[in-house]
């Protein structure tokens, strides 16, 4: 499934350079079966990969123990450390494993953002592309929310054998298309695993600000748990980057925009928002979305903050890169859910400096400038009968 609006966006790439209208066709190279187990495919991976290094190993952090609550009502829980064999799978219906990652733009990863301490090679595509899948299919998620996906095609194609379907939803007017072998314009993409969910809708929209659309999309995926009948609403974005009082305004107003479009969908269902949100936890985006009254929305990484902490904290970084400009590590990207319908299990911890080496990423050792976070989710209502 692609959804594909055609429009001009009010609020775009603010470029007077000539579009390079390219479709989605550079990986036309990839002949899979229809159906491959995982094991096959992470076969296929490393045969493709050859010699390069392996990804940056991780570790999920689970939960041990309740600790109270916080004078503003988010729980506070103790989590201790798995050991580094990931990729097992949280089968039941009662849970909900997500990840989401801002994969990279291709165009925009190899021929704009200057990552000058990663080696040329490390961006091309033939091979970075499967180190991509390698990093989603290792966590098994349910759920899968991207961003900069400018190679859908393969992306559909590839998860497919796996059986993921999904929806992409380009921006109206994408920076890749001003780049000379663009694979078409970047946007969000949502995948979901056919066997455990049942798709009710998609909906989709470019965000407005003060009324005016932007060149910012989000897509709104309802689901339904074939195992149980319960129904969730799946949400993911990528708000305006940049830095600067201006553009953590117009954030907050796509926050806000945001916010309008998934209350006008989700219906009372459990609600999960991801995304590259481009903002700290100190931009006012981020209380935005906290403060939400009908939604009662928490960060999902800042639920499992140390019990010491005075209050929730976020990661050090969901980023962390090396540009011409200098060093940037920071956290923007972020796991949003039902405060009242689901509980966190487990995340997916980050790695070290040292882990990550000097150069930073991307790397050999990982596809893109951020790094996915992956989320287990327990269903409160759908559990309480089974525990």
């Amino acid at each position: 499934m692609t959804v594909v609006l055609g429009m001009d966006a009010g609020m775009g790439s603010f470029t007077s350079a000539p579009k390079i209208l390219n479709e989605d066709t550079q990986d036309g190279d990839v002949d899979l079966p229809p159906r491959m187990s995982r094991d096959e495919l992470m076969q296929h991976c490393h045969q493709q990969l050859g010699n390069l290094p392996p990804l940056v190993k991780r570790s999920f952090r689970r939960l041990q123990g309740q600790s109270g609550d916080t004078p503003d009502g988010v729980r506070v829980l103790q989590w201790n450390v798995l050991s580094r064999v990931c990729g097992e799978a949280v089968s039941s219906p009662c849970h909900v494993r997500v990840l989401q990652w801002n994969v990279l733009s291709q165009a925009l990863g190899q021929m704009n953002d200057n990552f000058v301490c990663c080696p040329d090679e490390a961006l091309e595509w033939r091979s970075r592309r499967y180190h991509i899948i390698e990093e989603i299919v290792e966590y098994c998620p349910d759920v899968i929310c991207l961003q900069e996906v400018d190679h859908f095609n393969f992306l559909k194609t590839v998860l497919g054998t796996q059986g993921y379907r999904g929806a992409f939803f380009p921006k109206p007017d994408s920076p890749c298309l001003y780049i000379k072998g663009n694979n078409g314009p970047d946007g969000c993409a949502i995948f979901f695993k056919e066997d455990k969910f049942e798709l009710l809708k998609v909906e989709t929209r470019v965000l407005e600000v003060w009324r005016v659309q932007s060149n910012q999309v989000a897509v709104v995926m309802l689901l339904r748990i074939r195992e149980t009948s319960q129904e969730i609403c799946v949400a993911t974005t990528h708000l305006k980057a940049r830095t600067g009082a201006l553009l953590s305004t117009l954030r907050n107003e796509q926050g806000k925009d945001l916010l309008d479009f998934v209350t006008s969908h989700y219906g009372g269902r459990p609600v999960i928002i991801c995304g590259d949100f481009n903002a700290e936890p100190t931009e006012p985006v981020y209380l935005t979305l906290l403060s939400h009254q009908s939604l009662r929305m928490a960060s999902a990484y800042a639920t499992t903050g140390d019990v010491s902490d005075a209050a929730p904290r976020e990661p050090p970084y969901t980023t962390w890169k090396i540009r011409e400009e200098g060093e940037v590590c920071h956290t923007i990207d972020y796991v949003f859910y039902s405060l009242d319908s689901f509980s966190v299990e487990a995340v997916l911890d980050f790695p070290t400096g040292e882990e990550i080496g000097e150069g930073r990423v991307p790397s050999f050792g990982y596809p893109s400038d951020h790094f996915s976070l992956v989320c287990d989710f327990r269903l409160k209502s759908a559990c309480e009968l089974g525990s």
